[in-house]
Protein backbone atom coordinates (compact mmCIF):
# COMPACT_ATOMS: atom_id res chain seq x y z
CA UNK A 1 0.00 0.00 0.00
CA UNK A 2 1.67 3.49 -1.18
CA UNK A 3 1.63 6.27 1.29
CA UNK A 4 1.84 9.84 -0.59
CA UNK A 5 1.03 13.69 0.85
CA UNK A 6 -0.34 13.87 -2.76
CA UNK A 7 -3.00 11.37 -3.61
CA UNK A 8 -4.01 10.94 -7.38
CA UNK A 9 -7.91 9.45 -7.49
CA UNK A 10 -6.63 8.09 -11.19
CA UNK A 11 -4.12 7.28 -13.09
CA UNK A 12 -3.73 7.83 -16.89
CA UNK A 13 -2.37 5.53 -19.61
CA UNK A 14 -1.52 6.83 -22.65
CA UNK A 15 -2.45 5.45 -25.72
CA UNK A 16 -3.77 6.03 -29.63
CA UNK A 17 -7.16 7.07 -28.89
CA UNK A 18 -7.77 7.05 -32.76
CA UNK A 19 -7.85 2.70 -32.21
CA UNK A 20 -11.41 3.07 -30.83
CA UNK A 21 -10.80 1.03 -27.60
CA UNK A 22 -10.47 1.90 -23.61
CA UNK A 23 -9.16 0.14 -20.80
CA UNK A 24 -10.77 1.16 -17.85
CA UNK A 25 -9.58 -0.47 -14.39
CA UNK A 26 -11.91 -0.17 -11.26
CA UNK A 27 -10.16 -1.34 -8.53
CA UNK A 28 -6.61 -1.51 -9.66
CA UNK A 29 -5.07 0.06 -6.61
CA UNK A 30 -4.71 -0.60 -2.89
CA UNK A 31 -4.14 2.76 -1.64
CA UNK A 32 -5.25 5.10 0.63
CA UNK A 33 -4.57 8.52 1.13
CA UNK A 34 -2.60 9.47 4.13
CA UNK A 35 -5.55 11.21 6.61
CA UNK A 36 -7.20 7.55 6.38
CA UNK A 37 -4.66 5.44 7.45
CA UNK A 38 -5.49 1.92 7.45
CA UNK A 39 -9.33 2.70 7.80
CA UNK A 40 -8.72 1.03 11.46
CA UNK A 41 -7.37 -2.39 9.60
CA UNK A 42 -4.11 -4.47 9.61
CA UNK A 43 -2.01 -4.07 7.08
CA UNK A 44 -2.66 -7.59 6.07
CA UNK A 45 -6.03 -6.77 5.03
CA UNK A 46 -4.73 -4.99 1.88
CA UNK A 47 -3.19 -7.83 0.93
CA UNK A 48 -6.85 -9.34 0.38
CA UNK A 49 -9.44 -9.05 -2.84
CA UNK A 50 -11.65 -6.76 0.02
CA UNK A 51 -9.10 -4.07 -0.69
CA UNK A 52 -8.50 -4.34 -4.79
CA UNK A 53 -8.68 -6.71 -7.08
CA UNK A 54 -5.35 -8.77 -7.48
CA UNK A 55 -3.76 -8.57 -10.46
CA UNK A 56 -5.80 -6.70 -12.47
CA UNK A 57 -3.41 -3.67 -12.54
CA UNK A 58 -0.40 -5.09 -14.57
CA UNK A 59 -2.74 -7.09 -16.96
CA UNK A 60 -4.28 -4.01 -17.96
CA UNK A 61 -0.85 -1.86 -18.34
CA UNK A 62 0.10 -4.78 -20.13
CA UNK A 63 -2.82 -4.51 -22.60
CA UNK A 64 -2.68 -1.06 -22.73
CA UNK A 65 0.71 -1.62 -23.96
CA UNK A 66 -0.10 -4.36 -26.40
CA UNK A 67 -3.05 -2.81 -28.07
CA UNK A 68 -1.38 0.92 -27.81
CA UNK A 69 -4.89 1.89 -26.55
CA UNK A 70 -5.26 4.36 -23.35
CA UNK A 71 -6.19 3.36 -20.15
CA UNK A 72 -7.65 4.81 -16.61
CA UNK A 73 -7.19 3.35 -13.62
CA UNK A 74 -8.61 4.15 -9.83
CA UNK A 75 -5.68 5.38 -7.65
CA UNK A 76 -8.04 4.21 -4.65
CA UNK A 77 -8.49 1.04 -2.50
CA UNK A 78 -12.38 0.12 -2.97
CA UNK A 79 -12.17 0.14 1.27
CA UNK A 80 -12.34 4.27 1.24
CA UNK A 81 -15.25 3.81 -2.07
CA UNK A 82 -16.62 1.30 -4.83
CA UNK A 83 -15.85 3.61 -8.11
CA UNK A 84 -17.79 -0.09 -9.81
CA UNK A 85 -20.88 1.34 -7.85
CA UNK A 86 -23.85 3.66 -8.86
CA UNK A 87 -23.77 6.41 -5.80
CA UNK A 88 -26.83 5.35 -4.39
CA UNK A 89 -25.80 1.43 -4.15
CA UNK A 90 -25.81 0.52 -0.41
CA UNK A 91 -22.27 -1.22 -0.50
CA UNK A 92 -20.83 1.84 -2.12
CA UNK A 93 -18.67 2.44 0.88
CA UNK A 94 -18.63 -1.14 3.22
CA UNK A 95 -18.82 -1.66 6.63
CA UNK A 96 -18.73 -5.35 6.16
CA UNK A 97 -16.37 -6.91 3.49
CA UNK A 98 -16.25 -10.77 3.25
CA UNK A 99 -16.30 -11.22 7.00
CA UNK A 100 -13.90 -8.44 7.66
CA UNK A 101 -15.71 -4.90 9.69
CA UNK A 102 -14.14 -1.79 8.30
CA UNK A 103 -13.68 0.32 11.29
CA UNK A 104 -13.01 3.56 9.39
CA UNK A 105 -16.13 3.12 7.90
CA UNK A 106 -18.59 3.24 10.91
CA UNK A 107 -20.22 5.30 11.38
CA UNK A 108 -19.88 7.17 8.19
CA UNK A 109 -21.32 10.76 8.08
CA UNK A 110 -23.08 12.07 5.43
CA UNK A 111 -20.41 15.02 5.61
CA UNK A 112 -17.32 12.30 4.94
CA UNK A 113 -19.44 10.09 2.46
CA UNK A 114 -19.56 13.43 0.11
CA UNK A 115 -15.93 14.42 0.92
CA UNK A 116 -15.19 10.59 -0.87
CA UNK A 117 -17.61 11.12 -3.75
CA UNK A 118 -16.28 14.65 -4.40
CA UNK A 119 -12.51 13.68 -3.54
CA UNK A 120 -11.95 10.18 -5.62
CA UNK A 121 -15.12 8.64 -7.09
CA UNK A 122 -16.31 11.69 -8.94
CA UNK A 123 -12.48 12.69 -10.12
CA UNK A 124 -12.13 8.75 -11.35
CA UNK A 125 -15.34 9.02 -13.36
CA UNK A 126 -14.78 12.11 -14.82
CA UNK A 127 -11.56 10.86 -16.10
CA UNK A 128 -12.81 7.88 -17.56
CA UNK A 129 -15.82 10.37 -19.25
CA UNK A 130 -12.99 12.80 -20.80
CA UNK A 131 -11.08 9.69 -22.14
CA UNK A 132 -14.35 8.26 -23.69
CA UNK A 133 -15.10 11.45 -25.03
CA UNK A 134 -11.17 12.05 -26.24
CA UNK A 135 -11.80 8.06 -27.68
CA UNK A 136 -14.65 9.02 -29.68
CA UNK A 137 -13.80 11.92 -31.13
CA UNK A 138 -10.29 11.33 -32.16
CA UNK A 139 -11.80 8.19 -33.97
CA UNK A 140 -14.74 9.21 -35.00
CA UNK A 141 -16.63 6.46 -34.19
CA UNK A 142 -18.18 5.12 -31.16
CA UNK A 143 -15.30 3.87 -28.49
CA UNK A 144 -15.28 0.53 -27.47
CA UNK A 145 -14.98 0.01 -23.19
CA UNK A 146 -13.14 -2.87 -21.68
CA UNK A 147 -13.24 -2.96 -18.24
CA UNK A 148 -10.91 -5.43 -16.32
CA UNK A 149 -11.73 -7.11 -13.08
CA UNK A 150 -10.34 -10.37 -11.07
CA UNK A 151 -12.13 -12.72 -8.76
CA UNK A 152 -11.32 -14.78 -5.89
CA UNK A 153 -10.66 -18.80 -6.14
CA UNK A 154 -13.01 -19.40 -3.30
CA UNK A 155 -15.67 -17.20 -1.92
CA UNK A 156 -17.38 -17.77 1.46
CA UNK A 157 -16.31 -21.76 1.42
CA UNK A 158 -17.40 -21.78 -2.18
CA UNK A 159 -15.13 -22.96 -5.07
CA UNK A 160 -15.14 -21.55 -8.13
CA UNK A 161 -14.20 -23.13 -11.64
CA UNK A 162 -13.97 -20.54 -13.65
CA UNK A 163 -10.56 -19.29 -14.89
CA UNK A 164 -12.64 -16.24 -16.56
CA UNK A 165 -16.04 -14.40 -16.50
CA UNK A 166 -17.68 -12.44 -18.84
CA UNK A 167 -20.16 -9.84 -17.63
CA UNK A 168 -22.65 -8.26 -19.54
CA UNK A 169 -26.00 -6.60 -19.44
CA UNK A 170 -28.03 -6.60 -23.14
CA UNK A 171 -25.62 -5.50 -25.43
CA UNK A 172 -23.55 -9.00 -26.54
CA UNK A 173 -21.39 -7.36 -29.25
CA UNK A 174 -18.54 -8.05 -27.38
CA UNK A 175 -19.23 -10.46 -24.54
CA UNK A 176 -20.38 -13.13 -27.11
CA UNK A 177 -17.21 -13.42 -29.54
CA UNK A 178 -14.71 -12.52 -26.60
CA UNK A 179 -16.77 -15.80 -24.56
CA UNK A 180 -16.39 -17.63 -27.83
CA UNK A 181 -12.89 -16.93 -28.33
CA UNK A 182 -11.89 -18.05 -24.75
CA UNK A 183 -13.51 -20.92 -24.68
CA UNK A 184 -11.84 -22.10 -28.22
CA UNK A 185 -8.98 -22.98 -25.31
CA UNK A 186 -10.50 -26.61 -23.87
CA UNK A 187 -7.95 -26.03 -20.80
CA UNK A 188 -10.21 -22.73 -19.77
CA UNK A 189 -13.93 -22.41 -18.40
CA UNK A 190 -15.38 -19.35 -18.79
CA UNK A 191 -17.92 -17.89 -17.26
CA UNK A 192 -20.77 -15.97 -18.70
CA UNK A 193 -22.44 -13.41 -16.22
CA UNK A 194 -19.97 -15.57 -13.66
CA UNK A 195 -19.06 -15.34 -11.13
CA UNK A 196 -21.46 -12.31 -11.38
CA UNK A 197 -24.32 -10.61 -13.02
CA UNK A 198 -22.97 -8.15 -15.13
CA UNK A 199 -26.28 -5.82 -15.10
CA UNK A 200 -25.39 -3.40 -12.13
CA UNK A 201 -27.01 -0.34 -11.96
CA UNK A 202 -24.84 2.26 -12.12
CA UNK A 203 -21.55 0.53 -12.22
CA UNK A 204 -18.79 1.32 -14.75
CA UNK A 205 -20.00 -0.07 -17.78
CA UNK A 206 -23.73 0.83 -17.12
CA UNK A 207 -22.63 4.65 -16.56
CA UNK A 208 -20.10 5.43 -19.35
CA UNK A 209 -21.38 2.40 -21.68
CA UNK A 210 -25.00 1.39 -21.20
CA UNK A 211 -26.15 4.47 -21.31
CA UNK A 212 -24.58 5.76 -24.40
CA UNK A 213 -25.06 3.23 -26.72
CA UNK A 214 -21.19 2.09 -26.46
CA UNK A 215 -19.73 -1.44 -26.95
CA UNK A 216 -18.58 -2.77 -23.95
CA UNK A 217 -17.53 -5.87 -21.79
CA UNK A 218 -16.43 -6.62 -18.25
CA UNK A 219 -13.51 -9.27 -17.54
CA UNK A 220 -13.04 -11.48 -14.76
CA UNK A 221 -10.23 -13.07 -14.40
CA UNK A 222 -9.62 -15.72 -11.33
CA UNK A 223 -7.18 -13.84 -8.89
CA UNK A 224 -4.55 -16.68 -8.48
CA UNK A 225 -4.16 -17.53 -12.00
CA UNK A 226 -2.93 -13.49 -12.56
CA UNK A 227 -0.77 -13.50 -8.95
CA UNK A 228 2.29 -12.84 -10.25
CA UNK A 229 3.60 -10.29 -12.69
CA UNK A 230 4.37 -12.58 -14.86
CA UNK A 231 1.00 -14.55 -15.06
CA UNK A 232 -0.77 -11.04 -15.22
CA UNK A 233 1.21 -10.41 -18.68
CA UNK A 234 0.35 -13.77 -19.85
CA UNK A 235 -3.28 -13.19 -19.41
CA UNK A 236 -2.67 -9.68 -21.15
CA UNK A 237 -1.12 -11.46 -24.26
CA UNK A 238 -3.85 -13.97 -24.28
CA UNK A 239 -6.28 -10.79 -24.32
CA UNK A 240 -4.83 -8.89 -26.52
CA UNK A 241 -5.28 -10.74 -29.90
CA UNK A 242 -9.24 -11.40 -29.15
CA UNK A 243 -9.63 -7.88 -28.01
CA UNK A 244 -8.01 -6.58 -31.05
CA UNK A 245 -9.71 -9.12 -33.46
CA UNK A 246 -13.62 -7.35 -31.73
CA UNK A 247 -12.40 -4.01 -32.11
CA UNK A 248 -12.29 -5.21 -36.54
CA UNK A 249 -15.46 -6.35 -36.11
CA UNK A 250 -17.56 -4.18 -38.27
CA UNK A 251 -20.69 -3.99 -35.72
CA UNK A 252 -18.41 -2.83 -33.19
CA UNK A 253 -18.55 1.20 -33.37
CA UNK A 254 -21.23 1.91 -33.63
CA UNK A 255 -24.03 3.53 -30.61
CA UNK A 256 -26.90 1.24 -30.34
CA UNK A 257 -29.04 1.41 -27.15
CA UNK A 258 -29.82 -1.92 -25.80
CA UNK A 259 -31.74 -1.12 -22.58
CA UNK A 260 -30.82 -2.81 -19.29
CA UNK A 261 -32.09 -5.62 -17.74
CA UNK A 262 -32.24 -3.54 -14.60
CA UNK A 263 -34.79 -1.03 -15.69
CA UNK A 264 -35.07 1.80 -17.93
CA UNK A 265 -31.83 3.52 -19.09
Amino acid sequence: MTRSTVFAPFDLVEGDASRGILLVCDHARRDLPQEYGTLGLPPEEFERHIAYDIGVETVTRELAALLGAPAVLAGFSRLLIDPNRGEDDPTLIRQLYDGTIITGNYPLSATERQRRLDMFYRPYHDAVSAATASVAARSGRAPFLFSVHSFTPVMQGVIRPWHAGVLWDRDERVARPLIDALEEDPSLVVGDNEPYDGALRGDTMFRHAIVNGYPHALIEIRQDLIATPAMAAGWAQRLAPVVEAINRRPDIHQVRHFGSRTGPV
